[in-house]
């Protein structure tokens, strides 16, 4: 048995209790055999479902939300644009996935030689708690147009979250067994992964939770798609335009109390730019409505639990030691850790070496180009970094310097249905969304015919 409380008060919401090994095995029972009926429908009549899901998923809009907010603490108005934003993946794979499922001609000397896809069976998906909703969306949905059938371990401070998800597809009229919740401890993930129905698992995670994860499903010899976490760098070139930098640094940094992965977290910026960026930066978050996220005025919220609001401030103090120093905020109180600026950074200091999961931006200058990218490569992750220069064909040509996943220039690093997601290095590997995210978890069959 476990409770959930809400981060912002501290009041009790709800007990839940971890599945039974048999529970579990019976769901994964169900799972494999609605995978059988699912997997024969056609892609358009398996569209068709997800018409229906964005229908239910609209209409409950404020309802999911507004659990998100309690348990998590994520500002309400932020909660509302993550169900919006599942509701336009679903739009972008309703227009396209047709199209990207569709066999492929080869030419070779055989009569016909052609690439199927075809559905793996019922995969795994282990999700975090930070965007309990837009997560789970875009592993399951990619995954269940390709034909799959998908169980879902969701964090367990987000259990109400997870089971109103398996209740909007229920109620959007899929089978039984096709979207399955799966209320499990960390502990029981590698007994399921163990378990032959499950062919296939996707985790978004910490890095030592991607860790577990793919070793257990390296020694089933079973696929995996890891992502996990970030320590972004946002440059600011000396031709940048300032005022743009700023706001979109402050948002990139600050967006769900800066729990993401994708987060701008070290912010590089020219030495002939430097004081004036920090302190536009320390004035926008400074004027930062911190309180109640329920308000939708409220832009900070507590973090998700006290212990990781615990963990930053030890991370800000262990880096004020040996030498940072806080321009703005710093503070914690509770699970509320006030939006903060450090300067003095160096490449030592856990705000740089480490990522950094809350509302803290560390900002360290540069002098030329060369050295900035060598700054943001020093770190053992690679999701995602942001240029901010007016000179965009130049940077252009140096964007195979980078060491990540996405580059991004004059706009903050996001996530988009039409665009492939994933990292190098500690951030993971495979991709989410767009053609390569539905084709993660398919068999890619060459038919040969002489």
């Amino acid at each position: 048995m476990f409770s959930i409380t809400n981060p912002f008060n501290k009041t009790f919401l709800s007990n839940h209790e971890y599945f039974s090994e048999y529970q579990v095995s019976t769901k994964l029972g169900l799972a494999g055999k609605a995978y059988a009926g699912w997997s024969e429908l056609s892609v358009n009549q398996r569209i068709n479902f997800i018409k229906t899901l964005v229908f239910t998923l609209t209409k409950q809009q404020h309802l999911l939300a507004e659990k998100c907010t309690l348990e998590m603490g994520k500002p309400i108005a932020q909660s509302v644009a993550e169900v919006s934003k599942c509701r336009m993946l679903c739009e972008f794979y309703i227009e396209n996935a047709e199209g990207f499922l569709i066999g492929k001609e080869i030419n070779t000397d055989a009569s016909s030689s052609y690439v199927t896809y075809e559905p793996l069976g019922v995969i795994l998906g282990v999700m975090p708690w930070n965007f309990p909703y837009w997560q789970v969306f875009r592993f399951a949905i990619p995954a269940l147009i390709a034909g799959n059938t998908v169980v879902v371990k969701h964090a367990s401070n987000v259990a109400g979250c997870s089971i109103l998800l398996e209740n909007l597809f229920l109620e959007a009229g899929f089978p039984e067994g096709v979207y399955t919740n799966l209320i499990i401890s960390g502990d029981q993930v590698e007994g399921v992964i163990n378990n032959p129905i499950i062919k296939g698992v996707s985790v978004t995670g910490s890095e030592k939770a991607g860790t577990a994860v793919a070793s257990a499903a390296a020694r089933q010899v079973k696929k995996a798609v890891l992502e996990l976490g970030g320590s972004n760098a946002f440059i600011v070139c000396s031709d940048a335009d300032l005022e743009k930098a700023i706001e979109v640094g402050v948002n990139a940094r600050m967006q769900n109390t800066g729990q993401s992965c994708i987060a701008a977290k070290r912010f590089l910026v020219h030495q002939s730019v430097f004081e004036k960026f920090t302190e536009g930066f320390k004035q926008r978050i400074e004027a930062q409505k911190v309180g109640d996220p329920m308000d939708d005025a409220t832009e900070i919220g507590p973090m998700a639990r006290e212990d990781l609001a615990v963990e930053v401030e030890k991370q800000v103090n262990d880096s004020v030691a040996m030498g940072a120093k806080v321009l703005s905020g710093g503070k914690r109180k509770d699970a509320f850790f006030e939006p903060t600026l450090i300067t003095g950074v160096t490449t030592d200091m856990p705000i740089f070496k480490q990522e950094v999961f809350g509302p803290v931006a560390a900002v360290m200058p540069f002098d030329t180009f060369e050295e900035a990218v060598a700054l943001s490569n020093s770190t053992e992750f690679g999701l995602g970094v942001t240029v901010f220069t007016r000179d965009v064909e130049g940077i252009r040509k140096k964007i195979h310097l980078f060491e990540e996943g996405a580059v991004f220039i004059n706009a903050m690093v996001k996530s988009d249905p039409a665009l492939p997601f994933g990292g190098v290095k500690k951030s993971g590997f495979g991709r989410e969304l767009a053609e390569n995210g539905l084709k993660e978890f398919v068999n890619v069959k060459t038919v040969y015919i002489k």
